[in-house]
Formats: structure tokens, sequence, C-alpha cells
């Protein structure tokens, strides 16, 4: 245990084992972004959807790789956040840390306002409320208890998915030509989707976040986030294949739900509600993720001092960071039910970027040999293409934010000098 975690006084308890881990990452993974980042995808690769899918899916196995040799050496809860601080220095952990908090909450809301839109539209704010509420007191009754939930919805969103394949490519309309890969949007286009889909395998963090809560971490961990990153990308490709067999590059980047609108054009009206209820589960299961990623990762700035040592509690008989998770749920509370931020949130995949560039970085540190560095190293360098690869907005907003924490940090740590 850190100095820092011995002033705080207490460790989470160790209770994940592999299995448990995997389904946090799925939940996290295999969530709302599949039923909605095909369609911008789409749109900015063409019929290159799938060479972007497959890069995404490379910079995200570096970045996996390096995260779990990190994981398995740090086994405590902050994830990049500590990586950055023990490998690169106090102020690169800092930023990862800050990246990941901000831009993280506002996909809090995000997940927490999908909910409400797919359940009630009409009061999709009082619906998102509702759901922080719930899944935060889920939470604060310990890791096991959330574990547990994920594994229902993961169950219940690969049913739906699993009805989506199969319904797409066992109807008439399926049309093995839609599959040419040639990219028609050009190779900016294939950058700008991987960076887009690249937000919805990102989810295997939460894995790494929760590194003082799992078992025998220095075994656990390397062996959940492949596993959980494999299976994700299994289920993508075969929605992703399934999707544009019936909708074309086309039809899928001018549909507004995509898989919704695939069933229909597949001939099964029908189960059109069913996948509105698989999205809302999905945004569930993301949004449950996040809340504990976000909380932990806060929990850990606590102890450092980055925020109010307060937040560093950890509840004498559930074991979890309570302070921290009802911090975090009162934040995202208050901008589900007062702001609409899903159209604000495109900073949100250059800060997770940004997070795995500072990982990657981290992880070149770890042996001088040079057949170690090559993963770090692609890791790194597509982490850095795919960010600026973004909409010019989302990277000027993101650059922003990254500034801001930096201001802050500067300033704290003059008020310390002085």
């Amino acid at each position: 245990m850190t100095q820092s975690q011995a002033a705080a006084g207490a460790e989470l308890r160790r209770t994940l084992g592999v299995g448990d881990a995997v389904v946090v990452g799925l939940g996290s993974m295999v969530g709302a972004g599949i039923f909605a980042a095909l369609g911008p995808a789409a749109r900015a690769a063409g019929s290159g959807l799938l060479p972007g899918l497959a890069l995404a899916a490379l910079v995200a196995y570096c970045n996996a790789m390096s995260s779990a040799r990190l994981a398995a050496r740090y086994p405590a809860s902050g994830g990049t956040y500590v990586y950055g601080r023990e490998r690169l220095g106090a102020f690169w952990g800092y930023l990862a840390g800050w990246s990941f908090v901000v831009g993280k909450t506002a996909s809090c809301a995000a997940m927490a306002l999908t909910v409400g839109a797919y359940l009630w539209p009409q009061q999709a704010h009082a619906v998102a409320v509702a759901a922080v509420v719930a899944l935060t007191a889920v939470n604060y009754g310990g890791v096991q208890k959330s574990a547990w939930l994920t594994r229902v919805i993961v169950a219940v969103v690969l049913a739906v998915l699993a009805c989506v394949v199969v319904v797409c490519l066992g109807s008439g309309a399926a049309d093995a030509g839609r599959l040419d890969v040639g990219a028609s949007g050009g190779a900016g286009g294939v950058l700008q989707a991987a960076g887009l889909l690249f937000f919805a395998f990102a989810g295997y963090a939460r894995i790494a976040t929760l590194g003082e809560e799992v078992r025998d971490p220095a075994r656990t961990i390397p062996r959940a986030i492949p596993l959980a990153l494999g299976i994700a990308l299994g289920v993508y490709a075969c929605v992703a294949v399934a999707v544009l067999a019936v909708l074309g590059a086309g039809g899928l980047g001018a549909a507004g739900a995509p898989l919704a609108d695939a069933v229909r054009a597949a001939g099964v009206p029908g189960l059109v509600p069913v996948v509105r209820a698989g999205a809302a589960v999905a945004a569930l299961g993301s949004l449950l993720a996040l809340i504990l990623g976000v909380s932990r990762t806060t929990l850990a700035m606590a102890r450092d001092g980055h925020l109010p040592r307060a937040l560093a509690a950890v509840h004498p008989r559930f074991r979890v960071p309570h302070r921290a998770e009802l911090a975090v749920g009162a934040v995202v509370a208050v901008l589900a039910a007062r702001v609409d931020v899903r159209g604000a949130i495109g900073f949100s995949s250059f800060g997770v970027l940004a997070y795995y560039g500072v990982a990657n970085a981290s992880a070149w540190t770890l042996s001088p040999a040079w057949h170690t560095r090559v993963v770090p190293a692609v890791g790194l360098a597509g982490c850095a293409a795919l960010a600026f690869a973004l909409p010019g907005l989302s990277v000027a907003i993101g650059a922003g934010v990254l500034a801001v924490g930096a201001a802050a940090y500067a300033v704290r740590r003059w008020g310390r000098r002085t």
C-alpha cells in the first residue's frame, strides 16, 4: 500500500475474479456505443467502415496490452492516473486523471440521458436522474453487487445484438456486395471513423481502474483485459457486417438509429421495440461501469491531494469509495437534470485517447528492451493519429479541457510554494 493510501486509512476489498473483471469490461464496451457509433463512423468512412473498425481495434489492443502490463505492476485504484504518476511524474498522472474524470463525467450524463430518451422520451431528464440515483445506490452497496448487475445487463444486450445479427444476415435484404471495404471516405475518413469507433472499445480501462478490487491482480488483469477486448471486437464485427449487408454504407450513415433501421429494413419491424429496449439497457450498463471508473479515479486523485482529500474515504463496511461515488453521482445527476450534454461530449473521445497516450508512454518505460516497446510505441502513435483525426470542434474542446486542467495544476503548485 502506498503512503497516500495509508494516509487514507483503508484499502478497497479484493473480491473480483477473472470472470467478474471480464464482465465489467464488457459492460463498459458492449454498451450504448454500438447502437449509435456505427452511423457517424459510416458517414466519415463510407465503405471504409470495416477497415476503420479494424484500425480502432488495433489501437485498442496496443492500449490494452500496455494497460495490462502496468496494472499488474501497480494494482491500485486509478488506472492510468497511477501509472502516469509512477512512471512519468506527478503532472502526467494528474493530466491523465483529469481528462478521464472530466470527460467521463460528461459521458455519464450522456448515458443517463440516453436511457431516458429510449425509455420515456417525454420525461428523459427525470428518467436520467432516477437512473443515476439507482445505479449510484447499487455501486454504494459494494463492487460485487455492481458486477452482478453488470452480468445481467451484458447478457441482455448480447442477446439483443445476436437477434439483430441473425435477423439481418438471414433476411433477403442482406447483400454481400455492400461489404466492399474500399475506403470511399478516403484515408482521412477511415482515421476519423476509427477515432469515433475507438470510444466504443475504451471500456477495458474499467478493469484497470478497479485494480485494487481484483483478486491476484498480477494474474487476473492481464488475462481479463484482452479477453474482454477480444469478445467485444467479435461482437462489433458481427453487428457491423450484418447492418452493412442490409443498409449499405450510405444507408447506415444516414440512419438515426442504425440497428433499429436495419431490422426494419430486414422485414422484422416487430423487433424494433426490442432493439430500443436493448439500447436502454446497454446505456444503463455503460452508466454503471462509468460511475465505477470515475469514482475510483476520483479516489486515487483525492488520496494525492489533487481533489479534496475527504473523497478518499473508504466505507468501513462495504469497502467502496462511498464519498467519491456520492460526489460523482450528485454531479452527474445535476448535469442530467439540467443540461442536454449529448451533443457536447465530442471531446470525450479526445480525452480518452489522451488518457491512453499517457498509458502507452508509461508502458514504454517499463523495460529498455526494444521488443517490449513495439506495442506501446504503436499504441502511442495510434492514439495521436486518431485524436487529431477527430472532427475539429472535438479536438478544440478536448485540447481546451486539457489546458484548463494543466493550468489548475500549475496554480495549485504555485500556491503550495508561496
